[in-house]
């Protein structure tokens, strides 16, 4: 899932035009001749600003020169905006920690002088950073307070900020995108009252990535969240931000959904070519892999893999872990589809490993956040120290050297305690690993052999009640002539060839949702509109068809072009009622019965080789969305005589049909 784009950046971060180094030479020049007073203070703050993205440690280094000045001055405020800075340096290089620090200092000066807008602020950025360490209940509880401010001193920025960054939290989890929609929707008409486009790029942004989670094959919730990518894109090129490729992509994901390549790689690769102009390793890596995906998704495995290696070599370059993991998943992909097993064992191999990496650093960083609280209740009580009168002090500063010796004898004790623990729960863990892996491997093996439905029933019920379905579209295929090829092949090329055949078909009813029933022999059959029911199955299955058609005319050419023997298939549908369930004790089988089923194989018997072969219930369903060709009548066991068509093609004017669950 696409994870919620925060809006610390966008509130902490100064604007910079595109003359940015030439005001960052007016400014040097400007603190040469400055005396130490607050105008020398907010320069050196404007200064560390420029150097956030670029250059951390020169942001860190001018705000540290900015909160000396300041506090020899006694200029409260400016403290406060320097330790910002400081902590904005350490965020951008990763350093969680120390921003923590940092602006708990920040917060603590603004609260000394009862600033609430620079209390806001920092109420925000520190549930940012809670945000970012997958700690939601103290992220939201600091967002929270931000917005207590902020609505307190009526600050319209802060307010949309924490809105938004609440409707952040919320879309971690799709139980509760309501939530995020409604922060998202409450947050909108403060930026665009405040003409902040940075923010609206963002609420719109993330408003859209709701919309496309919602989608599944709804067309309506993916033309909303197009809609919203569109909003997005316009507001981030009007703020000249670093955060237009994220629209770009997200945009290419979503006409992908739609089933149109062009547009979907023509986004896509546009939000590549300007993350690379602005050498952004990060939305380079993210932007060839929403390409990957959408290569993938369109079966242009080669493509894929090509962008999948160029985004692993970025995220390598900068250790970015997820972008890792997701190259490799893409990469494992791909090479099983073409059949280049080594390369996918390879890439799965390494993936298993990054997602225990991934593991291991989500239980360092608990450990680190741990600590942190630890150093940060000590450094509280030092700032409190440099509040005081100097006489307090010096009486202090005595007392201070007892507490500081017994907090570390208490600290040293704690991380023994700790690494106790940490080893403790290592073992357990591979315990519980071990068993979840067992588990996994269990629901694995049942959901291979049951639809997903059914396979929950039968695991909460210890059984599956059968279903009746009014309307269900059954497929089935045989190879023509199977017999006297099979006579030339070892058992071993037979079985090989098969299962080459029906992994294809099984992607070909996954991509039309389309349930695989079980094979027989050289026999395959599925359904559509089972286990959930919905209106589009016959112009689903039909479609399913075709594919299968034309994917054996592709592997028919391919042996004609060697010399080699090739099958010819019939593929035969019916639509009509039937049964469905789960049958067997020891070895569960999910099956269907009825007449639709027994029509369907004689359409399939009937068939024409190389042709798709309908039933006359099923072209009544279908005639505005294909070319069919009368073929007559076959008589049916109990049914009397049946009409037939041949299924020539898809009508030029239909392009897609998105599902619709009844």
């Amino acid at each position: 899932m696409f994870k919620a784009i925060l809006y610390i950046i966008f509130v902490l971060l100064v604007s910079v035009s595109y003359s940015q180094r030439n005001e960052i030479d007016s400014l040097k020049m400007v603190l040469e001749m400055a005396p130490a007073d607050s105008n020398k203070v907010n320069t050196l703050i404007t200064l560390s600003s420029y150097f956030y993205r670029t250059s951390p440690s020169e942001a860190i280094r001018y705000g540290i020169i900015a909160q000396e000045i300041a506090e020899q001055i006694n200029y409260a405020k400016g403290a406060g905006y320097a330790f910002k800075s400081i902590g904005m340096g350490h965020y951008f290089q990763g350093n969680y920690s120390d921003a923590l620090l940092s602006w708990q200092e920040a917060l603590i000066t603004f609260q000394s002088i009862d600033f609430k807008d620079g209390e806001s602020n920092m109420l925000n950025n520190l549930g940012a950073v809670y945000f970012n360490q997958g700690q939601d209940t103290k992220a939201i509880d600091y967002y929270l307070q931000s917005l207590k401010l902020a609505e307190e001193i009526g600050d319209r920025l802060r307010i949309a900020t924490a809105l938004v960054n609440i409707g952040g939290v919320y879309f971690n989890k799709s139980s509760t995108f309501d939530l995020a929609q409604s922060y998202y929707l409450q947050s909108l008409p403060i930026s665009e009252e405040l003409d902040d486009h940075e923010a609206i790029g963002t609420v719109t942004v993330n408003l859209g990535e709701i919309y496309l989670e919602r989608g599944n094959r709804d067309s309506k919730n993916i033309d909303t969240a197009l809609y919203y990518f569109d909003r997005a894109l316009v507001a981030y090129q009007q703020s000249k931000g670093g955060n237009i490729p994220y629209a770009l992509n997200s945009l290419g994901k979503a006409w992908a959904i739609k089933g149109d390549y062009k547009n979907a790689e023509n986004y896509q690769k546009q939000a590549i070519e300007l993350a690379k102009s602005n050498n952004a390793r990060l939305e380079i890596a993210i932007s060839l892999i929403g390409l990957g995906n959408t290569y993938k998704q369109f079966r242009k495995f080669n493509l894929a893999i090509e962008a999948y290696k160029e985004a692993l070599d970025n995220a390598e370059n900068i250790n970015a872990t997820y972008q890792i993991k997701e190259s490799y998943e893409g990469l494992a992909n791909c090479y099983a589809k073409l059949g280049i097993f080594n390369e996918a064992y390879k890439y799965q191999n390494l993936l298993t490993n990054i997602k225990d990496t991934l593991y291991n650093a989500d239980l360092e960083k608990n450990m680190e956040t741990a600590t942190l609280n630890f150093e940060i209740e000590r450094k509280q009580g030092q700032i409190v120290l440099l509040t005081k009168d100097k006489e307090l002090q010096e009486l202090d500063i005595r007392q201070q050297k007892t507490i500081r010796n017994a907090a570390a004898i208490v600290g040293i004790l704690m991380l023994i305690l700790a690494a106790g623990l940490f080893h403790r729960y290592r073992f357990t863990h591979k315990t519980n690993k071990i068993i979840a892996a067992e588990k996994e491997r269990s629901d694995n093996l049942l959901l291979n052999i049951l639809p997903e439905e059914t396979a929950e029933e039968l695991k909460q019920n210890g059984k599956a009640t059968p279903k009746h379905y009014e309307t269900v579209s059954v497929l089935f295929t045989d190879f023509k002539g199977f017999t006297k090829i099979a006579e030339k092949l070892t058992p071993q090329e037979l079985v090989a060839e098969l299962n080459h055949c029906f992994l294809e078909f099984d992607f070909i009813i996954d991509e039309f949702n389309l349930e695989k029933i079980k094979t027989i022999g050289d026999a395959y059959m599925c359904a559509g509109g089972i286990p959930i029911k919905n209106t589009t199955n016959p112009v689903d299955i039909v479609h399913a068809g075709l594919k299968i058609k034309e994917y054996m005319e592709h592997l028919k050419k391919v042996r004609e072009e060697k010399g080699e023997d090739y099958w010819e298939l019939r593929i035969g549908i019916h639509t009509g009622p039937v049964i469905a369930g789960v049958v067997g004790k020891n070895k569960f089988a999910y099956d269907i019965w009825g007449d639709a089923v027994n029509t369907a194989s004689r359409m399939e018997s009937s068939g024409v080789p190389g042709k798709v072969n309908i039933s006359g219930t099923t072209y009544e369903l279908v005639k505005d969305h294909f070319e069919c060709t009368y073929r007559g009548k076959i008589q049916a066991k109990n049914k009397g005589e049946i009409d037939m068509y041949i299924v020539e093609g898809v009508k030029k004017e239909i392009h897609h049909l998105e599902a619709i669950e009844a």
